[in-house]
C-alpha cells in the first residue's frame, strides 16, 4: 500500500508493472498526454530510453525531457511465445528495437503489423496505448 505522500504513477505503465516509485515518473504523465519521452543529460549530452533520472556517463542529474516522435528504423526484432510472469495473456508478441540516430528505443510492435511485413530496416514510429485496468504503454506502427 502506497503512503499518501509517494508519486506512484509508474504502477500504470505496462500490462504488470514492477516498478511503482521511479524518478521518471513524468514519463507516466507524458504518456497520458499521448507522447512518448526520454531524457537527456544538460551536461553532457547523453540521451537515455527508457528515461533516465540520473546520467551515468558524467553523474549529472540535470536532466531534460525530449519527445521520441516521427520515424526510427527497425534494427532487430523478436516474436516472444513464452512470456514472464504477468504477461502470459499478452503472448505472441513482437518487440522491436528502433533506432532514431543518437538513441535507440526498445518496445513491442503493434499486432496490426502482418508478421510476414516486418522487415528489418523498415520505418515505423511511436504511439500511445491504452491497455486494460487503466494501464498505459506505447508501441510501434509502420511510419
Amino acid at each position: 500500500m502506497a503512503k499518501p505522500d509517494e508519486d506512484t504513477r509508474f504502477s500504470k505503465f505496462g500490462t504488470v508493472s514492477f516498478t511503482a516509485l521511479t524518478k521518471t515518473n513524468d514519463f507516466i504523465d507524458y504518456l497520458e498526454g499521448g507522447k512518448v519521452e526520454g531524457t537527456k543529460c544538460k551536461t553532457c549530452g547523453a540521451v537515455f530510453f527508457p528515461p533516465r533520472a540520473d546520467c551515468y556517463q558524467c553523474f549529472s542529474s540535470d536532466m531534460e525531457w525530449f519527445e521520441v516522435s516521427g520515424a526510427g528504423k527497425l534494427l532487430s526484432f523478436t516474436k516472444l511465445e513464452y512470456a514472464p510472469i504477468g504477461f502470459e495473456d499478452d503472448i505472441p508478441y513482437t518487440l522491436a528495437l528502433v533506432d532514431y540516430g543518437s538513441y535507440k528505443v526498445f518496445g513491442r510492435l503493434s499486432r496490426d503489423i502482418p508478421e510476414e511485413e516486418i522487415t528489418i530496416g523498415m520505418m515505423v514510429a511511436p504511439h500511445v496505448v491504452k491497455l486494460p485496468k487503466g494501464h498505459i504503454s506505447y508501441e510501434f506502427s509502420k511510419a
